[in-house]
């Protein structure tokens, strides 16, 4: 690895952008600004009203600052990248940059796991929600959702820094883990054992999480209440894990398997995952969950707010 630290990397996928940088400047600057707003005005929606410091928001809360933390690790490299002519990331600043955007990936996975399991506790039993669902249990489902992501971050990052590196020319706009391994000429076999791994768990994890769903909706069909409390707080999740789990599906598959003749379909499929998600889901859950929507107006227009007894 010793030998590696002075490695300078360069971005080659960014060379395309020269005749139109101002442009793509523009639209990356907006898309952030965008997606840190969206983001911080959820947040902050829940922070400041004690009426929806609830589990679902809570949970809620830790996905939008998971995306802005994804965000971040894209957008700002991006920016600074778009503004200087030499499109080229130090060996320290790609792991670095890695290691932001694969805890924000399986933080992501671990996020929308516990909010499943949250919701299946308020729909399917809904009588031992609220001895279940205490503060305490709350700040240790987070703990282990954070614990998780990293160590498996920091165990993908390690077995990349042991290689050594035998070009320094990165076939995107961004470092990713699969795209430095091929730059090493030694045996990468435990790598990709250790993908094949991850790929593994976290299929049989989303297929889980499907079958909750599948659980949660027979529960809906059954009561009127229980279809309304589905539609108004699950939808919103089912959407923002099947956005997640289609970017990032295409992604492995291009850029596995893709050709280089894709390249640009592949950086642009490998930036969804870090752009879409960010995006969609304090949008789509400030849209589809009521009393976040209203909080919301109440606080941009200044009219005081009404307090409501509602259920989880």
């Amino acid at each position: 690895m010793a030998q590696n630290l002075q490695v300078v990397l360069v971005l080659q996928a960014l060379n395309d952008s020269q005749t139109n940088r101002q442009i793509y400047f523009s639209f990356a600057l907006t898309s952030y600004f965008f997606t840190v707003f969206v983001n911080l005005t959820l947040i902050a929606a829940v922070c400041l009203d004690k009426a929806l410091h609830r589990p679902m928001y809570v949970f809620l809360c830790n996905l939008c600052f998971n995306g802005l933390c994804g965000a971040s690790g894209f957008y700002l490299k991006l920016l600074a990248d778009l503004l200087s002519g030499a499109h080229v990331i130090s060996y320290v600043g790609c792991f670095t940059q890695m290691f932001v955007t694969y805890t924000y990936i399986f933080c992501q996975f671990s996020s929308l796991t516990v909010m499943a399991y949250d919701r299946y506790l308020a729909i399917c039993q809904p009588l031992r929600y609220q001895a279940v669902m205490t503060a305490h249990r709350v700040a240790l489902l987070l703990l282990l959702a954070w614990c998780f992501s990293l160590l498996e971050t920091a165990v993908g990052v390690a077995l990349i820094a042991r290689l050594p590196l035998c070009s320094r020319h990165v076939a995107r706009i961004f470092c990713t883990s699969w795209e430095v391994v091929k730059l090493s000429c030694s045996d990468t076999t435990a790598n990709n054992l250790y993908g094949f791994t991850l790929m593994f768990l976290h299929t049989t994890q989303s297929a889980l999480i499907m079958a909750s769903y599948g659980q949660l909706s027979r529960a809906a069909a059954r009561s009127p209440a229980h279809r309304r409390k589905f539609v108004q707080t699950c939808v919103p999740h089912l959407v923002s894990l099947l956005v997640f789990l289609a970017s990032l599906l295409l992604d492995m598959l291009f850029s596995r398997y893709g050709g280089g003749s894709m390249a640009a379909l592949q950086n642009a499929l490998a930036a969804e995952v870090l752009v879409v998600p960010p995006i969609v889901n304090p949008v789509i859950y400030g849209m589809k969950l009521q009393q976040v929507r209203t909080r919301i107006r109440l606080r941009v227009t200044g009219r005081p707010q009404e307090t409501k007894n509602t259920s989880s």
